[in-house]
């Protein structure tokens, strides 16, 4: 099963999705599974994972509806508040939703860089092992010490990091990003996925080969069993489309073994969420 570990789908609403900015007007309409499915035809994209972008439970409960009438889309990383006190009985309710297999908190829009290890929020994740959930990481560099903490503190918890913690690619910035990502790699129960270079790097003038510092670091860290793609389509169409974005991954994996490019492309993922074939 080839395998998209991290696309989109939205109604747009100008309100809710404020932070679709007027920089960002391509994406100020619907994208919704018969926008997708061409692309996945044209490039051998067998299934998706749908990501949350609104931090609600109905946008939760909008990708399953979506999933349940799509047979593409195989996993669902949706929302809940971690935070409650009545998480578990939330967690209880969308347990009862094969298709959901994790959960995600945009964590990158938090004022606070200690965010992911704030009491109530590791108290929240903590349940998601005992319903078979994974947490999504979706940070900024500067936060990547933070989650290096959570990860530790869980350590049978299953996490996997959004566009590698979101490198400042267009100002060549590594260092910082590089250290915190060693950090984090070391715990060995996070994986990341391979997506939201191209938004990261300069959207009109970009080249495959800007990202090849930071997929070096990944790949050395990470290694090729924990890593996998993600288009982050349509948020990507702000810098390219769908089959340039995993052109940049299948050039930069052409010489791996092909068992290591099977589970970078599907494997990986579906292993990590629990995914049947």
């Amino acid at each position: 099963m080839r395998l998209d570990s991290h696309q989109h789908f939205w109604r747009y609403d100008p309100d809710r999705d404020a932070w679709i900015t007027g920089a960002m007007a391509a994406l100020q309409r619907d994208f919704l599974p018969e926008d997708l499915l061409p692309e996945l035809s044209t490039n051998r994209i067998d299934a998706t994972i749908a990501v949350q972008t609104d931090q609600s439970e109905r946008e939760t409960l909008f990708l399953l509806d979506l999933a349940q009438r799509h047979d593409f889309i195989r996993g669902v990383v949706g929302w809940v508040d971690l935070r409650s006190e009545r998480v578990n009985e939330r967690l209880e309710f969308f347990s009862h939703y094969p298709t959901l297999r994790g959960f995600r908190h945009i964590a990158q829009a938090e004022p606070d860089d200690h965010f992911l290890v704030r009491l109530e929020l590791v108290r929240g994740v903590s349940q998601l092992r005992r319903f078979g959930y994974t947490y999504d990481i979706l940070i900024f560099p500067r936060q990547l010490e933070a989650a290096a903490e959570l990860a530790a503190q869980l350590p049978e918890q299953p996490f996997i990091l959004d566009h590698i913690a979101k490198p400042e690619i267009k100002a060549k910035e590594i260092a910082a990003w590089e250290r915190g990502i060693r950090r984090l790699a070391a715990c060995a129960n996070v994986s990341c996925k391979l997506s939201g270079l191209v938004t990261e790097a300069d959207w009109r003038k970009w080249q495959p080969r800007d990202f090849a510092p930071y997929l070096d670091v990944v790949f050395d860290c990470f290694g090729a069993e924990r890593l996998m793609f993600g288009s982050d389509w349509p948020v990507c169409l702000l810098a390219a489309g769908y089959a340039r974005v995993k052109e940049i991954i299948a050039e930069y994996t052409e010489g791996l073994p092909q068992p290591a490019k099977d589970g970078i492309f599907g494997g990986n993922a579906a292993r990590v969420y629990g995914l049947t074939a």
